[in-house]
C-alpha cells in the first residue's frame, strides 16, 4: 500500500470517527455511532499495519502482540457486566497513559537522527509533555479503577496543603523539564524518569482527593486525558490518525466533564486541580428528622395502579440488580393501563455519564419516554407516583436544603415534591457519597426494602394479574 492510500485510509478513518461521535450523541443514533467507530477502528489499524514505518517488516513478531491483545480484549469486553463498566473504562484509560510513557521513554531512547535544531528541540519536548500527561493518565486511572471496585475507600484524601502540594509537583516537573530540554543525547533520561515519577505520584494524588459521588465526572476527565496522551503520542510518532484521534477524544472527553460539572453546580478547574467534590459544606450537616415509613408490594402496587401519571428514577441499585427489563415491563404494564410513565436521568446516575440510558436502551424502553433531568424536575410537583430504584445520591435534598451537606449545591431530581415516593433499596445505608438521605424519612416516602429485582418482579406480577 502506497503513502499516498495510506492517506486517504487515514482520511477516511478520521471522517468515520467523527461520524461515530456524532452519532453517539443521541440514543436513537448511538448503534450507528458505534458502528462507524468499529468500522473506522478498522481501517486504522489495518492501514498501519500494512505500511509500517522505517522499514518494520517483522509482522510474526507484532502478531504475538496484537493476537494475544485480540483474544484478552473480547473475552473482557463479553464478560464484563453492565455494573463493571465504569472500572473497565478506567482500567483501559490507565493502558492508554501507560502507553503514553512507553512511547515517550523509547522515543528517547532511539532519537530520530533526522532531526535537527528546532526540530529536535520540538520533538524532546513532545516527549517530556507525552510521557507527563501519560503518567498521570496512568495511575489517575487507576486509582479511579480502585475507588470504583471498592478497593479503595471512595471517601476524599485531604491532605495539608493538598493544593500546594499539587503545584510543587507541577513546578518540580517544570523544572526537570528544563533539564531535560538542555541535555545533550540520552543524558536527560534520568530527568525523564525522574519527572515520570513525580507524575505518577501526582496521578495518584489528583483522584485520591477525589470524593465517590464525583467519580463519573473524574471518568469523563481521564478519559480526556487519555485522548492528550494520545494526540502526544501520535506527535511523537509523527502519526496524523493518532494525532486527529487524541484530540477528538481528548476534546469531548473536556466538553463531557464540562457538562456535567455544569449539571452538577461544581466548578471545571477543581476538577483538574484535585479535591473536586471536597468540602462543598462548611459546616456539619443538619441532622436528619422523622422516621422512615416501609412498605410493601402490596401496597406499592396500588399506588401505582391508583397513578394517572409515574415517574421512574433508574440509579446504580438497578444496574446491580440488572432489574432494567422488569423496570421495562413494568413500564409497558402501566402504559397499556392508560398511565402515563416517563423516566427521570440523573446526568451522573450510575457510576458512568449514560449509565441508565445504556440499560433502559437495553431493556427496549422507547427513547421518547427517557427524560434528562433539566427536562423533568419541574413536572414532579404535577406527578401521582415516583418510583425510585437504587438511587441514592441523586434524589438527595440535602443537595438544595442543607448548606453543610458534602453535596451541598448539586442539582438533583426533587422526587420528593411528587404526590407519593416509592424507595426501592435494601437497606437505609448512605449512597456513594457516604451522605445521609432525608429523602428517605419524609412523610411522603414508602421504603421498599430488599433485592430491587425480586421486589420489581413482584411488582409486575401484581399489576399484571390486577
Amino acid at each position: 500500500m502506497s503513502n499516498n492510500l495510506l492517506t486517504v485510509a487515514y482520511i477516511a478513518a478520521s471522517a468515520l470517527f467523527i461520524l461515530s461521535l456524532g452519532g453517539l450523541s443521541n440514543q436513537e443514533s448511538a448503534r450507528k455511532g458505534n458502528l462507524y467507530g468499529i468500522l473506522g477502528m478498522l481501517i486504522a489499524f489495518v492501514a498501519t499495519a500494512t505500511v509500517l514505518p522505517h522499514g518494520i517488516t517483522e509482522y510474526a513478531t507484532l502478531s504475538t502482540v496484537i493476537l494475544p491483545g485480540v483474544v484478552i480484549g473480547a473475552i473482557v469486553a463479553s464478560r464484563v457486566a453492565m455494573t463493571s463498566m465504569p472500572e473497565l473504562v478506567a482500567i483501559l484509560h490507565s493502558f492508554v497513559g501507560a502507553a503514553a510513557v512507553l512511547v515517550g521513554v523509547a522515543n528517547y531512547l532511539e532519537p530520530n537522527s533526522s532531526l535537527t535544531g528546532v526540530e529536535a528541540t520540538i520533538h524532546q519536548l513532545e516527549i517530556f509533555i507525552g510521557v507527563f500527561i501519560g503518567a498521570v493518565t496512568f495511575t489517575g486511572s487507576i486509582i479511579a479503577f480502585g475507588k470504583l471496585r471498592a478497593i479503595i475507600s471512595s471517601k476524599s484524601l485531604m491532605l495539608p496543603a493538598r493544593h500546594w502540594l499539587n503545584l510543587g509537583m507541577i513546578l518540580a516537573s517544570v523544572w526537570l523539564g528544563f533539564q531535560f530540554m538542555g541535555t545533550g543525547s540520552l543524558s536527560g533520561l534520568p530527568a525523564l524518569l525522574i519527572m515520570c515519577a513525580i507524575a505518577s505520584l501526582l496521578g495518584i494524588h489528583l483522584v485520591l482527593a477525589i470524593g465517590g459521588a464525583d467519580m463519573p465526572v473524574v471518568i469523563s476527565m481521564l478519559n480526556s486525558y487519555s485522548g492528550w496522551a494520545a494526540a502526544a503520542a501520535g506527535f511523537m510518532l509523527s502519526n496524523d490518525l493518532l494525532i486527529i484521534t487524541g484530540a477528538l477524544v481528548g476534546s469531548s472527553g473536556a466538553i463531557l466533564s464540562y457538562i456535567m460539572c455544569k449539571a452538577m453546580n461544581r466548578s471545571f478547574i477543581s476538577v483538574i486541580a484535585g479535591g473536586f467534590g471536597a468540602g462543598a459544606g462548611s459546616g456539619s450537616a443538619a441532622p436528619i428528622e422523622g422516621e422512615a415509613t416501609a412498605t410493601t408490594v402490596d401496597e406499592a402496587a396500588e399506588m401505582l395502579k391508583d397513578a394517572k401519571s409515574v415517574i421512574i428514577v433508574p440509579g446504580y441499585g438497578m444496574a446491580v440488580a440488572q432489574a432494567q427489563h422488569a423496570v421495562s415491563d413494568i413500564t409497558r404494564t402501566l402504559r397499556d393501563r392508560g398511565t402515563q410513565v416517563r423516566f427521570g436521568i440523573h446526568p451522573v446516575a450510575g457510576r458512568l455519564p449514560g449509565h441508565m440510558n445504556v440499560l433502559l436502551a437495553e431493556a427496549d424502553v422507547p427513547y421518547d419516554i427517557v427524560l434528562e433531568m433539566d427536562e423533568i424536575n419541574e413536572d414532579f410537583a404535577k406527578t401521582d407516583a415516583v418510583l425510585v430504584i437504587g438511587a441514592n445520591d441523586t434524589v438527595n435534598p440535602s443537595a438544595i436544603e442543607d448548606p453543610n451537606s458534602a453535596i451541598a449545591g448539586m442539582p438533583v431530581l426533587e422526587v420528593w415534591n411528587s404526590t407519593n415516593v416509592i424507595v426501592l433499596k435494601r437497606s437505609m445505608a448512605s449512597g456513594y457519597a457516604g451522605v445521609e438521605n432525608p429523602l428517605f424519612y419524609k412523610s411522603n416516602t414508602k421504603m421498599l426494602f430488599g433485592d430491587a429485582k425480586k421486589n420489581v418482579d413482584a411488582l409486575l406480577g401484581k399489576l399484571s394479574y390486577a
